[in-house]
C-alpha cells in the first residue's frame, strides 16, 4: 500500500521528526508541521493526560495561526503512545490525539496488536517500530498501516541491521508504509530510502540540534562537535542496547570505554539522581552531519534543497569515468 495520496500530499519534504523521550514538545512538533514535514509527540513526555492534551491543544493551535496567516500546507501531527499504558488510559489519550487532528499514532516497544484496533476505530493510521525481521512480520500480521524501520547507526534503541539490507527485506513482505529511520540527517538520505523502497525517512537527532528544541544547551552542542565516533552503542545505561553521547556518559561519571556489564534492566548502578534521556544525552550516527542549530523552518528548507537535488540525479547507469 503506497502512502495515502492525501497524506503524500501534506510532506513538504518526505520526513517525520521523531518523538524522543525528554526532547519532542509542543513547540518542536509545531514548528515541524508548519515547515510542511511530520511533527510528533510523545506520550510518556508528560505527566498527565492533561497535561498532553495541553500539548496537543498547542500545536493545532499554532498550525491553525500559520494556516490563517497564508502560511504552507502543514504536515500531518504524529503521537506515541506506548503499548503498555492499561488499556482505558490507551483510549483516552488517542482519542485526545485524534481530537486535535493528529493523523499517525505510532507504537514501540511491546505487543501492538490491542492497540490496532482502537487506532483504526478513531481513523488514524498505526504506524509500528521494528528493529528486526521478526518485529517487522509480527506488525505486518496485524495488519499496520505503516512500519518504523529503526536500522543500525540509529538515535535511543536502536537496531543493529543495516538500512540497505533491512528496508528491501521489509520491502518483500509489506506493501505499507515504510518509514527508514537510523543516521538520518541528510536530503539526500530521504531519496536514498525512497530508491530503497521506503516512503517516508524519520529524522530524531538532527531535530534535537534545532532552536525549537527544548534541551540544554549543552546537549545541541555536543551534537555539532562530536562525530560518528562519539556515539556508543551499549546496553550498560539501563540494560537495554541503546546509542549513546559519550561525551555524555563521561559528564555523569562513566567511562563510556569500560561500561557496566548488566544482566537485568535497571538504573540502580548510575550515579545518584542520574537518569537516562534526561541526564545521559542519546544521539545516532547522523551527528557527523550536523555542523549547526538552525531554526526548523531553516533545516526542512535545506533538506528540501538537498532531497530535490538527489531526485535530479539521473537514474540510468552511466559509465564509470576514470577507471
Amino acid at each position: 500500500m503506497p502512502v495515502p495520496s492525501d497524506l503524500h500530499e501534506q510532506f513538504y519534504v518526505p520526513v517525520i521528526a521523531a518523538p524522543m523521550y525528554h526532547v519532542s514538545s509542543a513547540r518542536l512538533a509545531a514548528a515541524a508541521c508548519v515547515a510542511g514535514i511530520g511533527g510528533s509527540l510523545a506520550r510518556h513526555n508528560h505527566s498527565s493526560n492533561e497535561a498532553f492534551e495541553n500539548q496537543l491543544s498547542l500545536v493545532q493551535e499554532a498550525v491553525h495561526f500559520s494556516a490563517d496567516q497564508g502560511g504552507r500546507a502543514p504536515g500531518p501531527l504524529a503521537v506515541n503512545v506506548a503499548t503498555q499504558l492499561p488499556e482505558e488510559d490507551i483510549r483516552i489519550n488517542l482519542g485526545l490525539a485524534a481530537k486535535y487532528g493528529a493523523r499517525i499514532a505510532i507504537t514501540s516497544i511491546g505487543d501492538p496488536s490491542r492497540i490496532s484496533p482502537i487506532i483504526r476505530d478513531l481513523g488514524m493510521l498505526h504506524f509500528h517500530d521494528v528493529t528486526s525481521m521478526r518485529f517487522a512480520e509480527k506488525a505486518a500480521s496485524i495488519g499496520v498501516d505503516g512500519m518504523v524501520a529503526i536500522g543500525a547507526g540509529g538515535g535511543g534503541h536502536a537496531g543493529t541491521i543495516s538500512h540497505l539490507v533491512f528496508i528491501p527485506q521489509i520491502r518483500e513482505i509489506f506493501d505499507g508504509i515504510i518509514v527508514m529511520a537510523g543516521a538520518v540527517s541528510h536530503g539526500a538520505v530521504v531519496r536514498a530510502a525512497q530508491i530503497m523502497g521506503a516512503d517516508l525517512a524519520y529524522m530524531g537527532t538532527r531535530f534535537i540540534a534545532t532552536q525549537e528544541a527544548e534541551v540544554d544547551e549543552a546537549y545541541k552542542a555536543m551534537l555539532v562537535d562530536g562525530t560518528e565516533a562519539d556515539v556508543i552503542y551499549n546496553a550498560g545505561v539501563n540494560g537495554m542496547p541503546a546509542s549513546w553521547l559519550k561525551a555524555s556518559l563521561r559528564s555523569t561519571g562513566l567511562d563510556p570505554d569500560a561500561m557496566p556489564v548488566l544482566k537485568e534492566r535497571g538504573t540502580v548502578h548510575l550515579p545518584t539522581g542520574t537518569i537516562p534521556w534526561r541526564d545521559i544525552w542519546s544521539g545516532g550516527q547522523g551527528i557527523g552531519l550536523i555542523h549547526d542549530i538552525p531554526s526548523v523552518a531553516e533545516l526542512v528548507e535545506r533538506l528540501a534543497q538537498e532531497y530535490d537535488a538527489a531526485c535530479t540525479i539521473p537514474s540510468s547507469r552511466q559509465p564509470v569515468q576514470n577507471v
